[in-house]
């Protein structure tokens, strides 16, 4: 017996080559969508869930997930080189926010933020976590891209300013139709930079990308760096110029703040 959420997404209309497993709930759509990349899916499998009892974000941080927002991760193989496939939370934040433009009435607060928020108005709208096991070639056998999408829910107390889709004026729609959309997209940038290499994510991420050229604050593990954020590498490094004057500094991993306007 097919139950109602293995029913809404046998209708969904997926771009070429992408299929999914629907669930109910799930611990993880992450940890499923591993073991099935363990067990042999194919590139484009999607794990959705109404909801997950068990979520997580970036350094294992607990994602918060009720029904009524989108929970999904995608199995890629892009046959590439860790640091390389590190490089698709620029595509998924892309994806992300040509979703969001696409649904929201102003499109025009969505911003990308270092190294793969995206916001509107200022305010966090999804996690993206990238997991991934590599070959006996040094290559990655796959890659599991797991994304959360506000869509009606957000965390009030999670440290940061949230919100989601409905909150900034979308219109009410069902998570299956948020994933439609969703899917589309990354699979229009995937394909870009499987095709052209990392120049045009760069671009199109620079072109959304909030605070180049001005003054942030970059929280690493044993200090925090304030200075300019004046580039993003080919490589996806953040080029930082410290406010001390000292040397341009390439930040691969760490946390970006916005320092407050000066009072007028």
């Amino acid at each position: 017996m097919i139950d109602h959420t293995e029913a809404e997404a046998a209708r969904l209309r997926l771009p070429p080559g992408f299929r999914i497993k629907a669930f109910d709930s799930v611990g993880s759509t992450n940890d499923e969508a591993k073991a099935l990349a363990r067990s042999g899916a194919g590139e484009g499998s999607i794990v959705w869930a109404r909801r997950q009892e068990s979520g997580r974000g970036r350094r294992g941080r607990a994602w918060t997930s009720p029904e009524g927002n989108l929970y999904s991760s995608t199995i890629l193989r892009p046959d590439c080189p860790p640091a390389e496939a590190a490089l698709i939370s620029f595509v998924a934040a892309l994806a992300i926010a040509e979703t969001a433009e696409s649904v929201l009435p102003d499109p025009s607060g969505v911003r990308c933020k270092w190294p793969n928020d995206v916001l509107v108005h200022d305010r966090k709208l999804s996690g993206i976590l990238l997991e991934s096991e590599p070959d006996r070639s040094g290559k990655v056998s796959w890659v599991v891209l797991g994304v959360g999408i506000n869509l009606r829910h957000f965390p009030d107390d999670a440290g940061y300013a949230a919100t989601s889709l409905i909150a900034e004026g979308a219109p009410v729609m069902a998570a299956s139709a948020l994933l439609e959309v969703y899917a589309g997209h990354l699979a229009t940038w995937y394909g870009r930079w499987r095709e052209f290499g990392f120049g045009p994510v760069r671009d199109a991420w620079l072109a959304r990308a909030k605070g180049v050229g001005g003054p942030i604050l970059v929280r690493l593990a044993d200090r925090t760096i304030p200075g300019t954020f004046a580039d993003l590498d080919s490589d996806g490094v953040l080029l930082l110029d410290p406010a001390d004057g000292g040397p341009r500094q390439r930040i691969a991993a760490g946390d970006v703040f916005f320092p407050p306007p000066p009072a007028a």
